[in-house]
C-alpha cells in the first residue's frame, strides 16, 4: 500500500510523512532526499549551477544509493551519509535547478516506485500523488501559509523562535521556491487537501493515520 503527500517546501511533508508511518507500521520515503542527494553529489564535482546539464547531474548521481533502513530509507553518497552536506544552504539554494530536470525526475521516481513494490510506503516529495504513485490507496496534500512554512523551517534550522525580520527574509525565499517550483507542484484531483498553517502537526497525523485506516479497512 502506498501513501502519497504531496505540497509545496516547508509544509510539513517529510515530518508528518515520517510519524505516519512509523504510526502504521510502513516505511517513509523522502523523494525530496534524492534530489537534495543528486544535488549534493553534483555539487562536490564543482562548476556553477548554470553551467550544470542533466547527463552531468545523472553521472553524479550515480554515487547515490537508497538503502532500507528500520523505519524508511535512507539515500547515501559514496556510501557515505551525508544528511548535514544534503542539507547545506549550498545545496538548497540548487535543488530547485535538479528538480527541474526530466531525466533526473525519470530516476528519482524510479527508485522510489522501487521501494514501494517491495514495502507499504508513505511518500512525500512532489507530483507523488499524480505521477509517481497515480494509484495510491491514499493522496493527501498539504498546505500553510509561506509565512507560517518560514517559521516552521527556521525554527527547525535555528532550534529557537525566529525574528519577525528572519521571518519575513525566509518567507521571501519560500516564495520565491513556490515559483520555481509551480510546476512540479500538482495536486492529484482525487487527493485529501488539508491545510495545517493553524493545525498542530500531532492534529494533522491523526487525521490522515484516521484516514489511511478507513481506506485499508
Amino acid at each position: 500500500m502506498a501513501i502519497a503527500i504531496d505540497g509545496p517546501a516547508a509544509s510539513g511533508k517529510s515530518s508528518t510523512a515520517k510519524a505516519i508511518a512509523r504510526t502504521l507500521g510502513f516505511r517513509h520515503v523522502d523523494s525530496g532526499a534524492l534530489y537534495r542527494a543528486a544535488t549534493a553529489a553534483r555539487v562536490r564535482q564543482g562548476g556553477d549551477v548554470d553551467t550544470w546539464t542533466e547527463e552531468s547531474v545523472l553521472d553524479a548521481a550515480q554515487a547515490v544509493s537508497l538503502v532500507p533502513t528500520e523505519n524508511g530509507f535512507t539515500p547515501l553518497l559514496d556510501g557515505q551519509n551525508a544528511e548535514a552536506e544534503m542539507r547545506s544552504e549550498n545545496v538548497t539554494s540548487k535543488v530547485s535547478v535538479v528538480a527541474r530536470m526530466d531525466s533526473v525526475r525519470e530516476w528519482v521516481n524510479s527508485l522510489v516506485r522501487k521501494a514501494g513494490e517491495e514495502f507499504d510506503v508513505v511518500v512525500d516529495g512532489r507530483d507523488i500523488g499524480t505521477v509517481v504513485f497515480p494509484g495510491a490507496a491514499l493522496k493527501v496534500f498539504l498546505v500553510a501559509a509561506p509565512g507560517e512554512r518560514a517559521r516552521r523551517r527556521l525554527l527547525e534550522r535555528l532550534h529557537r523562535e525566529p525574528s519577525e525580520l528572519e521571518v519575513a527574509e525566509e518567507t521571501g525565499k519560500i516564495v520565491l521556491r513556490d515559483e520555481m517550483d509551480a510546476k512540479q507542484s500538482g495536486r492529484a484531483a482525487d487527493s485529501v487537501l488539508i491545510d495545517t498553517t493553524h493545525l498542530a502537526q500531532v492534529d494533522q497525523i491523526a487525521q490522515i493515520v484516521e484516514l489511511a485506516r478507513k481506506v485499508r479497512g
